[in-house]
C-alpha cells in the first residue's frame, strides 16, 4: 500500500511542477529553461527517471536486482512517516509555486528573468521549492528503505545543491544589492 501511494504522490508532485509550466507556457513564458545554457544539467535525467523505475519495481513488482530493493528495516511504521513527508512537500512546493508567480522557472532563465520573489514561503526560505523536493525524496527514502532509492534520492540532493549555488551566483549577478539585503534576511534552506 505504502508503494502505490509513493507512486501516486510522485506523479502528483510531477503533475504539480508540469501543469505549472504549462500555465505559464499558455501565457507566452517559457518556464522550462533546464539544460539549454548548461547540458551538464541533462545529467540529472537519467538518475530520475532511475528513481522513477526503482519506485515502479516496488509498486508494480517490476524486475529488480534484489540488493538493491531490500529493505534495511522491517517495519513499515518509517514509510508512513514518508509519506507524511511527501503530503507535507507537494504542500509546501504547491503554496511555493503559488509565491514564484510567473517568474517560476526549471532551470536558470538568462534570458528573461522575471523579478526577484522575496514573498510567501520565499520569506522563510530562498529555496523553499528545492526544500520541498528535499523533504519529498525523504519521504521517498522512508516508504522505500531500499538502497536504490537512498543512493538515487541522495544523487538528486547532491544536484539540487549545485543548482542553487549556481542560481546564487546568477541572481548575485541579476539583482545586485537587492538578492543581498534578502541573503542577509532569509536563509539558503530553514
Amino acid at each position: 500500500m505504502q508503494y502505490i501511494l509513493s507512486f501516486l504522490l510522485f506523479v502528483l508532485f510531477a503533475l504539480l511542477v508540469a501543469g505549472r509550466a504549462a500555465m505559464l507556457h499558455k501565457r507566452g513564458i517559457q518556464a522550462i529553461v533546464f539544460g539549454g545554457k548548461d547540458k551538464s544539467d541533462l545529467a540529472l535525467v537519467p538518475i530520475v527517471l532511475a528513481l522513477v523505475y526503482f519506485i515502479c519495481a516496488n509498486a508494480f513488482g517490476f524486475p529488480l536486482w534484489n540488493p538493491l530493493k531490500s529493505p534495511f528495516w522491517a517495519t513499515q511504521a518509517p514509510g508512513w512517516i514518508g509519506i507524511a513527508l511527501c503530503v507535507i512537500a507537494i504542500a509546501g512546493l504547491g503554496a511555493s509555486l503559488a509565491s514564484f508567480g510567473d517568474s517560476f522557472r526549471v532551470g536558470i532563465d538568462t534570458d528573461k528573468p522575471d523579478k526577484l520573489v522575496t514573498s510567501g514561503l520565499f520569506a522563510i526560505s530562498r529555496n523553499p521549492i528545492y526544500v520541498c523536493f528535499d523533504i519529498f525524496f525523504i519521504g521517498q527514502v522512508l516508504v522505500h528503505r531500499s538502497l536504490a532509492v537512498l543512493i538515487f534520492c541522495v544523487l538528486i540532493a547532491c544536484w539540487i545543491h549545485r543548482q542553487i549555488l549556481k542560481e546564487e551566483a546568477f541572481l548575485d549577478t541579476r539583482y545586485g544589492k537587492e538578492y543581498s539585503d534578502y541573503k542577509a534576511k532569509v536563509r539558503r534552506y530553514l
